[in-house]
């Protein structure tokens, strides 16, 4: 279940903080059922094709764009609903609501200085389309999705029961992912209540350190009050199903290379199916990665809940992604994930009402000692070890003490990245003639 981000929002003054969340929930569906389902992807493809060609032509006179959601929306009503087959003014109008979101954010980045953002100026074939609460109707599990005038009524069965109560979906957004039919379900959740003294506590803060082999490590500072808690989930299950998938896709590849048509020349029935097994096989490729990022993101937030942590001050690597570093080492960044890791962790760290924050980890990782602050080498294995103080200890444990002192709150913190949320004691130091810090809880991703 793929799941992202949520903000946490207040809708009234009394009313409690709320996040939204989305799952997707694949479809059981009919030959009609399906063939309709489509139609309606079409037809919001046919819908954007439309907003682009009205503002190609406005372009070429040298008139303004129609970018605005409002004046997208009054150009649809002088077309009149049915236009667009069995897609309703509901559902058009959500197109719109995208492309108008899709031009604004690129004007932002431009005039921001970001010349490497670009409007939306291409056709897509299927755009997915978006129902609001209102809407639709959810019968056990059923969902009936609106349809232009006329038309008969879509009824479809979901393969699974939501993941929300029927009363917090707030929408349901149609897609289709590697040919599967899928719907994005939002719902509004209440942000997690503790008992008086057993919540998170803002004052206690823990770093994060992202990694490939570990995709987080996290170390809280005991501040003197007690032993360093620390916690590695393990990645290499994500490592080793990157590689398998990698060695599959090769050898289909090459098994089909033979039969592979010339360019321009039309494919035979076999070929088609082996283009549509290589599709199903990258989306369940896909699928496998974004839920095993998501319960270690899950891990992570619960072992946070139990140390009552309030802040998670989590390095931020995105600024050596663009080094070229090698084939093998370039392949292994772009499997990262980063955004994805830092997605998942922002949501599930938002409904337990944990803040999350960005720092700079220039330095952090394995060169500076979190005992002496000394400069070190970076070590070849995992095991970090300060020839200055005799401190030793996992180097990504290292990279996350060093990145919990980041925030001003942390007495010898060093520059910071962003607003102090929340702070803790001075990281706890541990040689080797003191006791060992507490033992890490591996958790297979």
């Amino acid at each position: 279940m793929g799941q992202r981000a949520g903000v946490p929002r207040r809708r009234e003054s009394s009313a409690p903080p709320v996040v939204y969340r989305t799952a997707r929930v694949a479809l059981r569906v009919t030959v009609g059922q399906r063939r309709r389902l489509f139609g309606l992807l079409r037809s919001g493809g046919d819908v954007w094709a439309a907003v682009l060609l009205l503002n190609r032509w406005r372009r070429q006179r040298g008139d303004r764009p129609i970018v605005g959601y409002q004046e997208l929306c009054r150009e649809l009503a002088a077309a009149g609903e049915g236009t667009f087959g069995e897609l309703s003014s509901v559902g058009a109008r959500s197109v719109l609501r995208a492309y108008s979101d899709a031009w604004m954010s690129a004007a932002r980045r431009r005039r921001a200085g970001d010349e490497t953002a670009r409007f939306p100026r291409r056709r897509r074939g299927l755009v997915p389309v978006r129902f609001y609460a209102g809407t639709f109707t959810v019968t056990g599990g059923r969902v009936r999705l609106p349809v232009a005038r006329g038309r008969p009524p879509l009824w479809v069965r979901l393969a699974r029961p939501l993941p929300y109560p029927a009363e917090q979906v707030r929408s349901v957004r149609l897609t289709c992912a590697g040919r599967r039919l899928c719907l994005e379900v939002t719902a509004e959740i209440p942000v997690a209540v503790y008992p008086a003294g057993a919540g998170p506590d803002p004052d206690r803060a823990a770093g994060v350190d992202l990694g490939i082999i570990h995709p987080y490590a996290v170390l809280a500072p005991g501040g003197g009050e007690g032993p360093d808690a620390a916690l590695l989930v393990s990645g290499r299950a994500l490592r080793a199903e990157h590689r398998l998938h990698l060695a599959e896709a090769k050898a289909r590849a090459r098994a089909a290379a033979r039969r592979a048509p010339a360019r321009g020349q039309r494919g035979s029935r076999r070929w088609k199916q082996f283009r549509r097994r290589s599709r199903a096989l990258e989306g369940r490729h896909r699928r496998r990665l974004g839920q095993a990022r998501h319960e270690a993101a899950k891990a992570v937030v619960s072992w946070a809940v139990g140390q009552r942590v309030g802040t998670l001050a989590v390095g931020d690597p995105r600024g050596v992604l663009a080094r070229d570093a090698g084939r093998r080492q370039n392949k292994a960044v772009r499997d990262w994930a980063v955004g994805d890791l830092l997605r998942a962790l922002a949501d599930k760290a938002a409904q337990a009402g944990i803040a999350v924050e960005l720092v700079d980890e220039r330095g952090t990782s394995s060169s500076t000692c979190p005992s002496c602050a000394a400069r070190v080498a970076k070590p070849r294995g995992r095991v970090f070890d300060c020839r200055h103080c005799r401190f030793t200890g996992h180097r990504d444990l290292v990279g996350a003490a060093n990145i919990a002192t980041r925030t001003t709150a942390v007495a010898g913190g060093g520059t910071g990245g962003g607003p102090v949320v929340g702070g803790s004691s001075p990281v706890t130091t541990h040689r080797r003639d003191r006791p060992a810090p507490a033992r890490c809880r591996p958790v297979p991703a």
